[in-house]
């Protein structure tokens, strides 16, 4: 395995995996990060699907219609997933999207994060609000291993699925294509629902694929 000569890799690595394998009690696990720049585009001519004795063909010339961005929360143990469209990838954003978690997340449950070590994640304002959010646990994947964060399985999932061959007319086009890829999921939503219930809150459709191995 490649690392850096970090000597808290391996105790990093470790509890992070720990949470994987084992669910503390009246507690969640939510691995947390962002997917930037995904981009938005359609191709000049349509794709020709495959027929008997005919391969598939796609053109290689599209057209760009932006970029857009969001930030994702999965439950390590359910498999569900929120994601939501994220204008800026900064601190005050990340805060925001946290500020939604904990409306969202059963009062009663201990929010156990997972993260790397982005500056939004990191940055002063962040460790200020978590200190005052004390139900929130922060648990950051060792530096150079984000690949030990569980919802990049979800964004390895999206890419393969739907942005690779997928075709879209605008951002909205495909944030909204994000959405109906994922599925529906509830439990994650605030049991009063009201207003802080998410408008992004999603479910792959294979779940067994997100879930620590």
């Amino acid at each position: 395995m490649t690392r850096p000569q970090d000597p808290g890799f391996f105790t990093r690595a470790g509890e992070v995996c720990d949470l994987y394998r084992h669910c503390p009690a009246n507690s969640v696990v939510i691995s947390v990060d962002e997917k930037t720049a995904m981009g938005a585009r359609s191709r000049r001519h349509p794709t020709i699907p495959t027929a008997p004795g005919r391969p598939g063909r796609v053109e290689f010339e599209y057209r760009r219609h932006g970029t857009a961005s969001i930030t994702a929360a999965l439950n390590v143990h359910t498999g569900e997933v929120i994601t939501e469209e994220l204008p800026r990838n900064d601190s005050k954003h990340f805060i925001r999207f946290l500020h939604r978690l904990d409306t969202w997340i059963n009062k009663e449950l201990t929010v156990h994060l997972v993260m790397d070590n982005g500056s939004s994640h990191t940055s002063k304002a962040t460790r200020t609000w978590l200190k005052a959010h004390p139900r929130f646990v922060a648990h950051h994947t060792p530096k150079h291993a984000s690949w030990l964060n569980q919802v990049e399985i979800f964004f390895s999932i999206l890419g393969r699925r739907l942005l690779r061959r997928g075709e879209f007319t605008a951002c909205q086009d495909l944030l909204d294509r994000i959405d109906l890829d994922a599925g529906t999921a509830t439990i994650l939503r605030s049991p009063t629902g009201g207003p802080g219930t998410p408008s992004r809150m999603k479910q792959p459709n294979h779940p067994s694929r997100t879930h620590a191995q």
